[in-house]
């Protein structure tokens, strides 16, 4: 296995916790190269929240290169990344659940899986999983604000499922570890000690790695 000198993070979470902003943050704090999630370009998104049945198996996997892509960029980076949004996610989070609750069918499932698991094993393990974690209600409030005219017909319902998917994943992660941030009370523009708190964190659990602060 290749040791690398400079660390790889994923940033995980539900949708509207605030990873996006919490990448780039973080990203300048400790003189990362920044990786963020496609979705002001995505050209399924607003289709797939009007018709989720039609449109998950196309955005999944639109997601799924998009991913594999950043990653492929990853492996060459010289100094430390951060991606907003994993590729463990794809899979264990949202592909997942839209074949439990039948909005991708069988034969799509197992074909994503199986494309899954061959780009998978030619990709870096993030040296750290960062799990932001908020209530429904939080995020359905965050979501709101930002005011994206495709995310305004989520289903609390649905991120519900997604949050109780993240936190069975997260327990279930044993070859990764995880930093967990309780993100409800959290404004990581204002509440400066606790970010600061949070960031010696992160380099503690990066100990052995090459941290450009």
């Amino acid at each position: 296995m290749t040791k690398h000198k400079h660390p790889f993070v994923g940033i995980a979470g539900n949708i509207g916790v605030g990873k996006t902003t919490f990448t780039k943050i973080i990203a300048e704090r400790l003189n990362w190269t920044p990786y963020y999630e496609s979705v002001a370009d995505n050209p399924y998104l607003s289709d797939f929240y009007g018709n989720m049945k039609r449109w998950s198996f196309n955005l999944q996997i639109y997601f799924l290169h998009h991913r594999f892509r950043m990653q492929a960029k990853i492996a060459h980076d010289e100094s430390g990344a951060i991606q907003d949004r994993t590729i463990y996610e794809d899979v264990e989070i949202f592909a997942k659940n839209l074949h439990l609750l039948g909005n991708m069918d069988e034969r799509d499932w197992q074909n994503y899986q199986h494309l899954f698991e061959l780009m998978t094993s030619y990709l870096r393990t993030p040296d750290l999983i960062i799990y932001l974690k908020a209530s429904t209600d939080t995020l359905i409030t965050r979501i709101k604000g930002r005011d994206r005219d495709f995310e305004k017909s989520i289903d609390p319902e649905y991120l519900h499922q997604l949050n109780i998917s993240y936190d069975r994943w997260v327990d279930s992660l044993s070859d990764i570890p995880v930093q967990i941030i309780d993100t409800n009370h959290f404004n990581i523009y204002q509440d400066k000690k606790e970010l600061d708190d949070i960031i010696i964190d992160i380099v503690s659990n990066l100990s052995g790695f090459d941290i450009n602060k």
